[in-house]
């Protein structure tokens, strides 16, 4: 089996594969794929768009592997994971836009919430949460926590202004929060 223990194994399987080399394909998707489907199904809820997208994310690496430069260990899989944000998002863009459109709309007053302890909740369930905030919530949570875009960049990528970013974030996170607490209250106090 392949192991990616190396510099040389990044750069070697991205050579193989930009060669079309089969097995250097199923080796890349093997080691790859569980990590991009996590990653798309952060954006996307439905997972028969989840397949879908992941099928395009696959075609686009295959198509742009030219394109990759090893910058150090991990880096096959940030290109990798950069690919399946910008697949993702073109997914919304195509299929969601009325969602995000009313991300311009909504630019409410911004009320701070303190964050609420998460450490005993398993990272499935934090998952499902966020997997079941709106469209336009998620996005911009998942682009600023996760990707480490500022308001800025996200402003830029959707479309929207700075505020209507800050401000969808602020909503997320105390969707979030309620969701915790009610966790936490089911938790303490079962049906």
């Amino acid at each position: 089996m392949y192991h990616i223990g190396s510099s040389n194994d990044e750069q070697r399987l991205a050579e193989q594969i930009r060669r079309g080399d089969n097995t250097a394909m199923r080796v890349f998707c093997s080691l790859y794929v569980p990590h991009l489907k996590a990653v798309c199904s952060r954006y996307i809820v439905n997972q028969e768009d989840v397949r879908d997208v992941l099928q395009e994310i696959l075609i686009s690496i295959i198509t742009h592997i030219a394109d990759f430069r090893y910058r150090g260990t991990g880096s096959l899989q940030a290109w990798s994971t950069r690919i399946a944000v910008n697949e993702s998002l073109n997914f919304i863009r195509k299929n969601r836009h009325h969602e995000l459109a009313l991300l311009k709309q909504d630019t409410d007053d911004i009320v701070e919430e303190e964050d609420p302890p998460i450490e005993d909740i398993p990272p499935e369930v934090i998952q499902q949460m966020v997997q079941q905030l709106p469209t336009g919530y998620r996005t911009v949570f998942n682009l600023y926590v996760f990707e480490d875009k500022s308001h800025q960049e996200i402003a830029q990528i959707l479309g929207i202004s700075v505020n209507t970013s800050t401000s969808q974030l602020h909503k997320a996170k105390n969707l979030l929060a309620q969701m915790i607490q009610t966790y936490h209250d089911n938790k303490q106090h079962p049906r």
